[in-house]
């Protein structure tokens, strides 16, 4: 099931719409389930929220695949460039325009506000080994961010096609922070992203390196036919979720 739930966010002094998707008969059993954060809320379950009409389809491949998660997916700011803003942690130039980033504010508002609610109101499972964060794009980035700088919340990540131009000397500073040795991280980028070979091979070098700053924990996933959209990452989820929860698959 989808439930919707209005949170204020308190650092922004803003409401925000969360969308949640629980596994059916979960309020019935006794199980407790993993969580995964995801942003970009409004673009993973129904293609008519969806900001260009296309979703992840994230629900029919959660209940096909009898997945034992639950997912809370963050909105984000549809005002300006306000979604550049929230979704990163660090400053950088956007089309010639100064972004202020404030995504380190929403994930201490995640871990310290957000976090409690939700295990206090659903049938999570709290504990660290249990919690991921993931999204695409900017979400992408804040998946990144998260799991390298939360690392004590945050032991999974999914950060597909994450935005790193601009912020490789920023996030150079979280990558080479030490992560727990259970902590996994998968991150895809497609081919057909990049203007050009040169950008293209300067992104994938970011994130070889990131890798093999932690060997073992981060699992590249370079999509040849990739493009940056809704239907290419909806094409990733098996991908992170086999990666990510294969031991937790329900056959």
């Amino acid at each position: 099931m989808i439930i919707k739930k209005e949170v204020l966010i308190t650092p922004f002094n803003l409401n925000r719409m969360l969308h949640i998707y629980v596994p059916d008969g979960a309020f019935r059993s006794k199980k407790r389930y993993p969580v995964m954060y995801m942003f970009d809320g409004h673009n993973l379950f129904d293609d008519e929220e969806a900001t260009y009409g296309k979703s992840w389809g994230l629900k029919e491949w959660l209940d096909e695949n009898k997945m034992n998660l639950i997912i809370v997916g963050i909105e984000c700011n549809h005002e300006g460039n306000e979604r550049l803003s929230e979704f990163s942690p660090y400053d950088f130039i956007y089309r010639k325009s100064r972004i202020k980033g404030k995504g380190k504010q929403l994930m201490k508002w995640v871990c310290e506000e957000l976090k409690p609610l939700i295990d206090q109101e659903l049938p999570t499972l709290p504990d660290r080994a249990h919690t991921a964060v993931g999204g695409s794009s900017m979400g992408g980035l804040m998946a990144l961010y998260t799991v390298l700088h939360h690392n004590d919340v945050f032991a999974l990540s999914a950060a597909v096609s994450p935005h790193i131009f601009g912020m490789n000397d920023a996030l150079d500073r979280e990558v080479n922070k030490t992560l727990q040795d259970d902590t996994k991280i998968y991150i895809s980028w497609g081919a057909k992203e990049c203007r050009s070979k040169q950008s293209l091979a300067q992104y994938s070098a970011a994130l070889i390196n990131l890798a093999n700053i932690h060997p073992g924990q981060v699992y590249l996933n370079l999509k040849v036919e990739g493009e940056h959209n809704e239907a290419s990452w909806e094409k990733e989820i098996p991908c992170f979720m086999n990666y990510l929860y294969l031991h937790q698959r329900r056959h």
